[in-house]
């Protein structure tokens, strides 16, 4: 008995170490990285919590430093700059990542997104309302 104990113990062992932790996500890890958008006047940091796809402002916003806009009173003193826009992407086939949102600080809305990464260094980031016929595209480049 003991030695099937150890046998048992022993294919276990094997089979966690050899199999990568959950958190990990390759797909993700090519939107992963430091981005400027189209006009240059903002930067953003896209990462990975949980299995999740996320994005905040890091540097400029061509606006108002507050986030004025914000429909929620309570909310409008908060600095734009570490603001969270882009929320709760899922990988979907390719090079595709959708069913998250983006916040626009300028306007104080929320749209529907999807992310499509057209190469490794140019993501294009599509914000939507309803269908995402009816929508802006805008095409950020990676600088990390």
């Amino acid at each position: 008995m003991t030695t099937t104990f150890i046998a048992l113990l022993s294919s276990m062992f094997f089979i966690i170490s050899d199999s990568k932790p959950s958190f990990i996500n390759l797909p993700n890890s090519k939107i992963i990285g430091e981005w400027i958008n189209e006009k240059k006047d903002a930067k953003f940091e896209i990462y990975q919590n949980e299995n999740k796809i996320h994005g905040k402002i890091i540097w400029g916003t061509g606006g108002d430093p507050k986030d004025i806009k914000n429909p929620d009173p309570s909310l409008r003193n908060r600095d734009v700059i570490g603001l969270t826009i882009l929320k709760n992407f899922v990988f979907k086939n390719k090079n595709v990542w959708s069913d998250g949102t983006i916040y626009d600080p300028k306007d104080g809305k929320t749209y529907h997104c999807k992310l499509t990464l057209v190469s490794d260094s140019k993501l294009e980031v599509r914000g939507y309302i309803g269908i995402s016929l009816f929508g802006r595209t805008e095409t950020w480049t990676k600088i990390k």
